[in-house]
């Protein structure tokens, strides 16, 4: 038998137990938080799903099961009414515990099947609320008796009301959703939304969020993005075409400058191999040829990056086959007035580049004797240097630019003046095939076997940082052998001794025939290809 308490101290205990039932629940979630999600987060992977989800639950119906106790109920001045409440607020937990609970095992099967979730995050928000207000209302007419068909009448009036009050928030979370079912784009997608390019951070009931270039977050509300032209340029996949166009004078020949682009683009790092990069000439005017180059990336938001740095190896390969990139008038007029300067000033220009090619030559190893008496001392006299740095030219290679790759043909070698290059020769031992490395700095000298020798490259060299080499072509070998006969034995000297010091790394080597690498390795062999060369570059 309940106790009899006055009107007033009654209604002064229902507004204390529920002050103090919000705060027991905060303090109880607090504690449960503190005990089985933080230390999770410690472990280093983060909170957990499920946990996260049954805190808020858990705690208002643990809080709400202390409030249903017999010895509650006829100590405190609260009625009997009040207790019908704290009943139908205890069955609305446990329901609110096990939609929680489903929703969140759900989401672990996805997360463990490695699977994002099918529904989007406004249409699964949508539908929680539904479940929770169906589930308050039929807890309202079957627990407490009320009469929720005037509730339901009067929604009608209610949602014209908040319709025409809320009609923008309501017109971002129907685009949202409408987005969403028509899956113009997805977290981590790079989009285009009217002019604002960026990668989807997130999307929501309201607004859509995109980090931009410059890792700025910029908040469209949905309503704009849906009536905006949106370019996905993740879908169909992640595959994306970047163009770069160029405009070149109208005396390079076409091939070449297409053969360049497309060079260009394959020794680039990100550049897909397939679709293959491509090239085409677009239009021409009375400023030049305009080309573009076109190659295909898989990590869109490295765009920039990667078209920058194909315009970088484009620049040097023009540079060094002489082609002219279209410059304002101004800029021509300049080079008129550069070509047209005192012929004192060209021949000082001439002779103080001559002199850099002999300092760079006089400091390397090139043509260095590497035994006896003396080794480290150069076959060639220091007017024989001078007259090859003459004739060799001083080329810029950019970093990543490929000089030669294994197996080609060759006629020419280089000395590095400025930069660092790396080479890479793949062999074969015992039936496997195994690659090794290798650096020149700046005095070294590589790719000399194929112009001494006439054999194929031995290795791949690929440019590590810009660099300017010295160039030794082969008719600048000839007319330096034709002057002097007597040196063509001192090279072959020389270079014999060199192939004989590798001779068993080069038998390794899967381009080069056995019968090659032993002439090569022969000073008399070596002799009379020098011969040869000295006599096809006299007729």
């Amino acid at each position: 038998m309940e106790k009899s308490f006055s009107p007033e101290l009654t209604l002064y205990g229902q507004i204390l137990f529920s002050l103090l039932f919000i705060a027991l629940a905060g303090l109880v979630m607090a504690l449960l938080r503190r005990i089985f999600v933080r230390p999770a987060a410690a472990g280093g992977k983060g909170a957990p799903g499920l946990p996260s989800r049954l805190l808020l639950p858990v705690s208002l119906l643990a809080v709400a099961g202390l409030a249903n106790l017999p010895v509650l109920r006829t100590a405190l001045p609260l009625g009997t009414k009040f207790f019908r409440f704290v009943d139908a607020a205890f069955v609305f937990f446990v329901i609110f515990l096990l939609v929680r609970l489903l929703d969140g095992l759900v989401h672990m099967r996805y997360e463990r099947k490695g699977r994002p979730f099918p529904l989007p995050l406004v249409l699964h928000g949508f539908f929680l609320i539904v479940v929770y207000i169906a589930a308050a209302l039929a807890i309202l007419r079957g627990f407490l008796g009320f009469n929720i068909t005037p509730l339901l009448a009067g929604s009608a009036i209610l949602t014209a009301v908040l319709g025409l009050a809320l009609q923008g928030v309501l017109g971002n979370v129907f685009s949202g959703m409408s987005l969403h079912y028509t899956k113009s784009f997805s977290r981590g997608d790079w989009v285009k939304v009217g002019e604002t390019e960026g990668q989807v951070v997130d999307t929501n009931w309201r607004e859509t969020r995109l980090r931009d270039r410059a890792s700025n977050i910029v908040v469209i509300p949905n309503t704009v993005v849906a009536s905006q032209t949106i370019v996905n340029f993740s879908l169909p996949d992640r595959a994306s075409a970047v163009v770069l166009p160029v405009k070149v004078d109208f005396l390079a020949p076409p091939a070449v400058v297409l053969g360049l682009l497309v060079e260009a683009a394959r020794e680039t790092t990100g550049v897909l191999a397939e679709p293959a990069p491509t090239a085409y000439l677009q239009s021409y005017d009375e400023f030049g040829l305009s080309y573009v180059a076109k190659f295909w990336i898989s990590d869109y938001g490295k765009r920039p990056a990667i078209a920058g740095e194909v315009g970088r190896l484009v620049w040097h390969k023009l540079r060094r086959r002489g082609v002219e990139i279209s410059v304002p008038v101004e800029s021509k007029l300049r080079g008129v007035l550069r070509a047209l300067r005192p012929s004192e000033d060209r021949i000082a220009e001439i002779a103080t580049d001559r002199e850099r090619n002999y300092q760079d030559f006089s400091k390397s190893t090139f043509l260095n004797i590497q035994e006896g008496e003396r080794a480290g001392q150069s076959v060639l006299s220091e007017a024989e240097v001078r007259d090859l740095a003459a004739k060799s030219e001083r080329v810029r290679f950019g970093a990543r630019e490929v000089l030669f790759r294994q197996g080609e043909t060759g006629d020419a070698c280089y000395v590095v003046a400025r930069g660092k290059v790396k080479g890479e020769i793949v062999y074969e031992e015992g039936g496997k095939t195994y690659t090794t490395s290798f650096e020149v700095g700046r005095g070294g000298i590589f790719g000399e076997m194929s112009l001494f020798t006439g054999l194929p490259r031995t290795a791949t060299v690929v440019v590590d940082e810009e660099a300017e080499l010295l160039e030794i072509r082969a008719p600048a070998l000839a007319s330096l052998l034709a002057r002097n006969p007597q040196l063509a034995e001192a090279v072959a000297e020389v270079i014999s001794g060199r192939n004989r010091a590798n001779l068993e790394t080069l038998r390794k080597v899967k381009d080069l025939a056995a019968r090659d690498i032993e002439a090569g390795a022969d000073k008399k062999s070596v002799l009379e290809y020098l011969k040869k060369l000295v006599h096809l570059f006299k007729r």
